[in-house]
């Protein structure tokens, strides 16, 4: 199997900058419904994965908790780069299913470090089923 085939591209994927206020990474995920977001650096590459919790701990350490200040920290300030790692576009299908456990998605990057999508661990275990129950059929 192509991790191509899991793959949802860049174009369909939400993802947040670095150089995004903490307010616009906040609203970006609640508008998705997301609890973690990929974050790129503004020429594309990958520079890791901001979740709730980056978010939530932010908040708790600062004294100003209004939404004013919230404008002024940037992603960069928060993000976690080791967490969430990416992996490159022609990973094994074995290695994306260990990284699958530990992530319930995969930024996926180029052979240069770009971002150019995600792999869901939904749809790893969706096509494994489909692909499953084709051979029972046969």
């Amino acid at each position: 199997m192509n991790i191509l085939s899991l793959l949802i591209p860049k174009n369909e994927s939400a993802y947040v900058f670095d150089t995004c206020t903490l307010r616009q990474g906040l609203e970006k995920m609640k508008a998705h419904g997301y609890t973690a977001i990929p974050v790129l650096t503004k020429d594309g590459m990958y520079a890791g994965t901001v979740s709730e919790g980056d978010f939530l701990w932010n908040i708790l350490d600062r004294f100003d908790n209004s939404m004013k200040s919230k404008e002024k920290l940037l992603i960069s300030d928060i993000i976690r780069k080791d967490f969430n790692p990416s992996v490159n576009v022609y990973i094994s299908m074995d290695e994306l299913l260990q990284c699958a456990v530990n992530q319930s998605f995969i930024p996926v990057t180029d052979d240069r470090g770009y971002f150019i999508g995600i792999v869901t661990r939904q749809k790893i275990i969706l096509t494994l089923l489909q692909n499953s129950q084709k051979k029972e059929v046969k």
